[in-house]
């Protein structure tokens, strides 16, 4: 039974629970049930020594599920909700009630369950905290900026390149990425892994992007991929997401060739001539819209990967 609960929740949420995890939940709502028709049942001695007698002899599943106590007759009505959060901090409840307890001849009474993350987070009926967070942010943009001219051998110099880029403009639209990449993955069948990429974005317009991805070396484009986006509108602003875009067989194999060089100053020397430069356009004005160059090292740190963000500038 709690193998296929686990499953039901698994298939619902995404979240994996244990056998142990399911039985400890369920003997959880099973005492707050009690608790429930116990309050309800102080109108009616009898009827409370009735029903607290045959609760007593049940297990927490039955008491849950209540099948040991359906009765023709019309009785408590108590709703439970399925579990859908075991953090009761992820997702609001959702749905009917889907189970009913009966309990003896007491009038029929009707009462709303407590919403599922009562009593496991910063919460009460009315508010529930979803995310607090403390953090430190530089306003000095100064600091983080970069001479766009430092870096244009990096890239191509023929038609559609950096320079040609950013002097055509707009020139707030340029950042330079410093990846710090993790090559550190514990797969066994590298061969079967998939490589891509995700990416999303947002803007108050309708229209339609095209998203160039440049693979260099050497300052020379060595493979280009082209791809083709169209708004969806979501929470008044307009979408773009490109999914799962698979890479192309130059990089698999580039990463495959990196993570076999036995030092990291090795890698990193290979990566010292290796960039790629992206630039996101509205197809029908040719305007650049975003353009980001990206440079890379190995990671060193126990974190994995990192990234810093400049923005492109001339001075």
């Amino acid at each position: 039974r709690n193998e296929l609960i686990a499953r039901y929740i698994k298939l619902r949420t995404g979240k994996t629970r244990t056998r142990k995890q399911v039985s400890s939940h369920i003997q959880v709502l099973a005492r707050r049930k009690l608790r429930e028709i116990q309050a309800k049942l102080k109108v009616d001695h009898a009827a409370k020594e009735k029903a607290l007698q045959t609760m007593s002899s049940m297990s927490s599943a039955q008491i849950v599920s209540a099948t040991a106590m359906h009765s023709k007759s019309a009785g408590l009505s108590l709703g439970l909700t399925p579990p859908v959060s075991y953090t009761g901090a992820s997702s609001y409840p959702a749905g009917k009630p889907a189970t009913a307890v009966s309990a003896g001849d007491v009038g029929p009474l009707q009462t709303a369950p407590p919403p599922v993350w009562e009593g496991r987070a910063i919460a009460t009926h009315k508010l529930r905290l979803v995310e607090y967070s403390a953090f430190m942010e530089s306003q000095n943009r100064d600091e983080a900026a970069v001479d766009v001219r430092q870096i244009y051998d990096k890239f191509p110099e023929k038609k559609g390149g950096l320079k040609e880029l950013y002097d055509k403009g707009p020139q707030n639209a340029f950042f330079l990425v410093k990846f710090w990449a993790d090559l550190n993955s514990n797969i066994q069948d590298e061969a079967g892994a998939f490589y891509g990429v995700t990416s999303s974005y947002e803007s108050n317009e309708n229209m339609t992007i095209t998203c160039s991805t440049k693979v260099c070396s050497f300052g020379k484009q060595v493979v280009e991929k082209v791809e083709t986006e169209y708004a969806r509108y979501e929470n008044g602003r307009f979408v773009y997401r490109i999914h799962r875009s698979p890479m192309c067989e130059y990089m698999i194999n580039f990463i495959h060739k990196l993570k076999h060089l036995p030092e990291k100053y090795m890698m990193n020397s290979v990566l010292e001539n290796f960039t790629i430069l992206q630039v996101v356009s509205n197809r029908d004005t040719q305007e650049t819209l975003l353009c980001t160059a990206y440079v890379f090292e190995v990671s060193t740190s126990e974190h994995g990967a990192q990234h810093h963000i400049y923005r492109l500038v001339k001075d």
